[in-house]
């Protein structure tokens, strides 16, 4: 960065680290011991639709890798697309199995932006709910442009609502596990996201 940027206020983009996503397993049991929530076993990565044989032909390359997992008792990948547009890959593994969905959702990452999708990637998240199976549900939201974390809280059956305490109080658990967003604006709601 140099001397006008500075004077003007520009910074540098942060580059996204994809190893972040490693740190959810740990990320996780801050959470079951922190706020009682736990792993759901889901994870889905957000991207813009692109046309092409190109991004085809990858689409293809992310199926068959996550597909394999279904020879070793694993549910195939699904794809949806949302109301905006963009595709939503769903990843499903036991709840108890953190580290593969975290590494599906790596691999699936890196093979977009080695692919040259990195600009298309939007977000990845892991889904989390309350222990017994009822009451609130939390995602960690990965901004893949920003390289930060956020949680999103939706109010279970309260339409499209937030639950801005457990947000709050899952970002301050999570200080130490993860790089969590600073800017509180940043941390869009992702309504009915796969894996949420």
């Amino acid at each position: 960065m140099g001397f006008l940027d500075a004077i003007l206020g520009r910074s540098k983009p942060v580059r996204p680290d994809l190893d972040q996503l490693f740190a959810l397993p740990s990320a996780a049991v801050t959470l079951q011991a922190g706020a009682g929530l736990v792993p759901t076993g889901l994870g889905s990565v957000c991207f813009a639709t692109v046309e092409g044989g190109a991004f085809a032909r990858l689409r293809q390359d992310v199926r068959a890798l996550l597909d394999a997992d279904t020879e070793r008792g694993g549910v195939p990948v699904e794809f949806s697309q949302d109301d905006y547009g963009y595709t939503w890959l769903l990843a499903r593994h036991t709840p108890d199995d953190m580290a593969s969905l975290v590494n599906d959702l790596h691999a699936v990452n890196t093979l977009l932006a080695e692919g040259g999708f990195g600009p298309q990637l939007l977000c990845s998240l892991v889904g989390f709910r309350e222990e017994g199976g009822a009451g609130r549900s939390l995602a960690l939201v990965y901004l893949y442009k920003r390289g930060t974390f956020y949680p999103f809280a939706p109010v279970p059956g309260g339409g499209e609502k937030r639950d801005n305490a457990l947000e709050i109080q899952a970002s301050g658990l999570l200080a130490d596990d993860l790089t969590v967003e600073k800017d509180l604006g940043r941390w869009f709601p992702v309504w009915g996201a796969p894996g949420l």
